[in-house]
């Protein structure tokens, strides 16, 4: 119940300043080139409550899925996924009203359609440079190449030949990547191989390792494909062992550092936990450090959560602290941050499109929630600025895209408007629409199913 209160929130006050965002910059356009903006609405029709200041009614509105700007003369917006209901007797005579839409040229329309996702795409921009201008965390030491701390055994990595103490300079041809930019190519390409380049021993291999399909998954990490990565430095410090657990029995303390397990310079929880999964259980050798000196002893795995393998022992976080960069490098890296993660959507949506990426990754409100949730309860301020700032991205590009009722639909007929002379028939643009309505409530539905299939709740039921 926690988590689910969690997820719900986070999702809403998510949600809802991505929507305020985007019709704000709808909002501001149409002031600006003069259009009188009737209604601005958090959610959907029918309207619950709200306040009219001026000519514009700002309300809250019953179906909280999106909102919407309603313009005099906008009577096929598609935004507000709703007909105008005018005849086009009354949509010729609105021509002749100086506020409305249609009396103002095609290329203010075309700025107004477009102000949305723009408002969107600087939202992103900004929440980042505040994050890399005031805050900024970064850990007090910090391994800055992609070095391999542990290769699971028989895992994909290991079958491409990869070891422990690797360099990785190059995956799926990005040159010097980054763990995150490794993580984001092998999401792209479940069950395809990929080339990979290391350092060893001051050599260079050119290897294949060939992508788990379940890359394609949203809880795939790394470790999936048998690569954990070397994040830390130093051994795994022990802050609490709790009673009666393999750890306790073992002899570890709250202080102790795991300096060595069976030989191996493990320095976080995940590569050990990803190291007793693959021993399922074997005892373990563990070189502890205690007060300057070194003492060994033997820990045996147990499954304390009834799945898992684990010694039941809490560790100290990393520690980390507040580096706000110059504002000149805060706007360089929040650019950079938002043109890459751009250029990494329209990669995935092409990727889509080839069959390449299953249509079963994307996630819909549900998953989003889920995701809200995770970040609202994660350490430090970077997981809810990233989350925020990438869903304000795919909410920019989507509405992009060509298709009716998306600003990028409207963007289309006004530009096709433009290249004849004259405007699209009402009649055809009104049974356009209805059709783009009725495939996008489709599409929904279908998100709405493949978020609810990946709940804990329905994931044991799949064969």
């Amino acid at each position: 119940m926690h988590a689910f209160l969690v997820a719900a929130v986070a999702f809403i006050v998510l949600i809802g300043i991505m929507i305020i965002a985007h019709e704000s910059g709808h909002f501001i356009v149409a002031k600006l080139c003069g259009v009188r903006v009737e209604r601005f609405s958090i959610g959907f029709p029918p309207r619950l409550f709200g306040v009219k200041i001026g000519e514009t009614d700002y309300c809250i509105s019953a179906t909280l899925a999106g909102g919407y700007v309603k313009m005099t003369g906008e009577n096929m917006s598609g935004e507000n996924m709703q007909k105008g209901g005018a005849s086009p007797e009354q949509i010729e005579a609105e021509k002749d009203d100086p506020g409305a839409l249609t009396s103002h040229p095609r290329w203010q329309q075309i700025l107004i359609a477009a102000a949305g996702p723009a408002a969107n795409f600087v939202l992103a921009l900004g929440l980042m440079f505040f994050y890399f201008g005031w805050i900024n965390e970064v850990p007090a030491v910090q391994v800055k190449t992609t070095r391999v701390e542990w290769v699971v055994p028989g895992s994909a990595a290991a079958q491409a030949g990869l070891e422990p103490g690797d360099v990785i300079q190059n995956f799926a041809n990005v040159n010097h990547p980054s763990w995150d930019q490794i993580f984001d190519q092998s999401k792209l390409n479940p069950n395809q191989p990929v080339p990979v380049t290391v350092e060893r021993d001051g050599k260079t291999l050119a290897l294949t390792l060939r992508v788990p399909a379940a890359a394609k998954d949203d809880d795939f990490d790394l470790s999936n494909e048998g690569i954990l990565p070397e994040y830390q430095p130093g051994p795994i410090s022990v802050a609490k062992v709790q009673p009666g657990t393999p750890a306790a029995r073992a002899g570890l303390e709250a202080g102790d550092k795991i300096a060595a397990v069976d030989g191996h310079p493990f320095h976080s929880v995940a590569t050990l936990l990803a190291y007793m999964q693959s021993g399922q259980g074997k005892p373990l050798d563990l070189a502890v450090l205690r007060g300057g000196a070194t003492l060994y002893m033997v820990a045996r795995p147990a499954k304390l959560d009834g799945a898992n393998w684990m010694l039941g022992f809490e560790s100290i976080l990393p520690p980390s602290h507040d580096d706000p960069l110059p504002l000149g490098r805060a706007a360089a890296k929040s650019a950079a941050f938002c043109g890459g993660n751009s250029f990494l959507i329209v990669e995935v949506l092409e990727r889509l499109f080839e069959h390449k990426v299953s249509i079963s990754q994307i996630s819909g409100p549900i998953g989003i929630a889920q995701m809200a949730g995770q970040a609202a309860e994660m350490h430090g301020w970077m997981p809810k600025f990233n989350l925020a700032s990438q869903i304000s991205l795919n909410l920019g590009i989507l509405n992009l895209f060509p298709f009716p009722i998306l600003d990028g639909g409207v963007i289309l007929f006004l530009v096709i408007e433009g290249m004849l002379r004259h405007e699209i028939s009402f009649n055809v643009k009104e049974r356009i629409y209805q059709a783009a309505f009725v495939v996008l409530v489709v599409f929904f539905v279908f998100i709405i199913f493949n978020d609810v299939s990946k709940l804990p709740a329905f994931t044991h039921l799949k064969p």
